[in-house]
C-alpha cells in the first residue's frame, strides 16, 4: 500500500513538474529562467538609455535627421552601412514607400532604423541574456532625447513563429507594389545566407556591381496585371539618385554587400539566442524535475542532453555557413561598406581575418562566423559553449560529416589556425 502511494505522488510530481514548464512556445520566454519582458537587459542599448536618464551625455539633434547623425556616432556605427527597405512591413509603415524609403544601419550588435520624417527611430540590439531588444528614441523630442524599451509591441513579429519563438531578428523578401504594400497572395521568404540569391531582397533596394545574377530587389510592381514572372529591369543601380531624395538620406546607396552580411549576421544572432534559451530552459526544467522527483542536483537527464545538442548542432551549423546559397557572380559594393567591415576584429599571424570578404562563389573567405568573438557567444551557457566548441573542434580536425562537407582541408586548416590564434578558449575542454 505505501509502495503505491509512493507512485501515485512521484506521478502527481512529475505532471506538476511538466506544467510548470511546458507552455506555448512564444509564452515559453517570458516563463523562469528567462523572464523576457520583467529582465533589466545589460547590452550598448540599455547603458546608452540610462546615461540618457541620468544626463551624463549629449545627443545633439538635426533638424533634417533628428538624433539619427549622433546617434550613430554614439554607438560607432558606420553610415556605410544603410539598408533602404521600401515594403510597409514595420512600425512606421505610413512613413514607407518606394519614394520614402526605411534606412537600416548596423554592426555587429546594434540594429537603428529611421523614417525621413519619422516620429521615432528604431533600435534592436543582440542581447547576451535576452536575445533581441528593442528601444524607440522620440524623434519630436526636441529638449531631452528620451528612450524607451519595447516589449509586446515589436515581439508580435519578433517574437513569435518566424523567429522559432524567441525574441529575435527578421528579415523578409516580398513582391512589393506601387505604394510599398506588400502583395501577400505572391508568398514572401525569410531571408538568411541559405536563401537562394534570387529571392532575396523583394522590397529592398540593392545598389552595387552584382553582374547578372537576378534578384528581387528594386523591383516595384506598378502593374499587377501584368504578364509573370515580373521583370525586374533595374538589378545594380551604382546609387539611387533616380528612385528617391537621396539627401533625405545619410548616403545615397542600399550596399549589396551590406546586406550580404547583415542577413547572415541576424541569423546567427537568432541561432545564439535560440542555443542559449535551451539550455537554460532545459536545466531549469530538469532542476525542478530533479527536485520533484528526489534526484541529486544535477542529475542529468536525457531530454536535457537532446535539448542542447540540437539546438548546439544548428548553431554550429550557422557558424560555420551550412547551406549558404552561392554568389554565382563576382559582386561589388557601392558605399564602402565592404572596406571598413575588413578593418574590425583580430587578425592571426599571418594576417588572415574571419572578416575576410571573398564576394564570389561565397561570402566570406574563410567560412566560420566573425560573431563567434561576440559577447552573445561568449555568454552562452558552459554546457552549450563546451558542446558547439568541441563540435567546431571535431569538424575542423577532419571529421567525416556530409553536413559539412562544404568545408574543404584548405578551410578547416585556415579556420583552425586563426581561431587558435584569435579565440583559443575554444581549444581548452572543460567537459569529458
Amino acid at each position: 500500500m505505501r509502495a503505491a502511494m509512493h507512485q501515485v505522488v512521484s506521478a502527481v510530481l512529475i505532471v506538476t513538474a511538466l506544467s510548470a514548464h511546458v507552455v506555448r512556445g512564444a509564452d515559453e520566454y517570458e516563463q523562469p529562467p528567462i523572464e523576457y519582458s520583467k529582465s533589466i537587459p545589460d547590452n550598448r542599448l540599455a547603458r546608452l538609455q540610462a546615461a540618457l536618464e541620468r544626463g551624463e551625455i549629449d545627443l545633439p539633434r538635426e533638424s533634417q535627421h533628428g538624433y539619427l547623425r549622433a546617434l550613430l556616432e554614439m554607438l560607432e556605427i558606420p553610415p556605410e552601412s544603410q539598408m533602404l527597405v521600401f515594403s510597409k512591413t514595420s512600425m512606421q509603415r505610413d512613413r514607407i514607400s518606394p519614394r520614402t524609403p526605411r534606412a537600416v544601419y548596423f554592426d555587429d550588435d546594434v540594429y537603428v532604423g529611421y523614417c525621413h520624417a519619422g516620429d521615432d527611430v528604431e533600435m534592436a540590439v543582440a542581447d547576451p541574456q535576452l536575445g533581441a531588444v528593442f528601444y524607440t528614441l522620440d524623434q519630436t523630442n526636441h529638449d531631452a532625447p528620451k528612450m524607451v524599451r519595447e516589449t509586446h509591441r515589436c515581439l508580435q513579429c519578433h517574437g513569435a513563429t518566424q523567429t522559432d519563438d524567441t525574441p529575435g531578428f527578421l528579415v523578409r523578401s516580398l513582391f512589393v507594389g506601387g505604394s510599398g504594400l506588400p502583395i501577400l497572395s505572391e508568398g514572401s521568404h525569410r531571408v538568411d545566407h541559405t536563401t537562394p540569391i534570387e529571392d532575396r531582397w523583394g522590397g529592398w533596394y540593392v545598389t552595387g556591381a552584382g553582374g547578372a545574377q537576378d534578384h528581387l530587389g528594386n523591383l516595384v510592381v506598378r502593374d499587377r496585371d501584368a504578364p509573370k514572372p515580373w521583370k525586374n529591369d533595374a538589378a545594380n543601380p551604382a546609387d539611387l539618385s533616380d528612385r528617391l531624395r537621396t539627401e533625405n538620406y545619410l548616403t545615397p546607396h542600399s550596399d549589396v554587400i551590406a546586406l550580404l552580411v547583415f542577413e547572415h549576421q541576424t541569423h546567427v544572432h537568432n541561432l545564439i539566442t535560440k542555443a542559449s534559451f535551451a539550455a537554460r530552459q532545459a536545466l531549469h526544467y530538469e532542476e525542478g524535475l530533479n527536485k520533484a522527483l528526489g534526484e541529486p542536483a544535477g542529475n542529468r537527464l536525457e531530454s536535457t542532453t537532446r535539448r542542447i545538442e540540437n539546438a548546439g548542432e544548428k548553431l554550429v551549423e550557422g557558424l560555420l555557413f551550412v547551406n549558404e546559397a552561392p554568389i554565382k557572380e563576382p559582386i561589388a559594393g557601392s558605399s564602402g561598406f565592404a572596406e571598413g567591415f575588413t578593418k574590425r576584429g583580430p587578425r592571426d599571424a599571418q594576417g588572415r581575418s574571419l572578416r575576410d570578404l571573398q564576394l564570389s562563389g561565397r561570402l566570406f573567405k574563410y567560412p566560420c562566423s566573425y560573431l563567434i568573438y561576440s559577447p552573445t557567444f561568449d555568454a552562452l551557457p558552459p554546457v552549450m559553449k563546451e558542446y558547439v566548441a568541441r563540435r567546431l573542434r571535431e569538424i575542423l580536425a577532419g571529421e567525416n560529416d556530409e553536413h559539412y562537407s562544404h568545408l574543404s582541408a584548405d578551410d578547416r586548416q585556415a579556420i583552425s589556425e586563426i581561431l587558435r590564434e584569435t579565440k583559443p578558449d575554444l581549444f581548452v575542454s572543460v567537459g569529458p
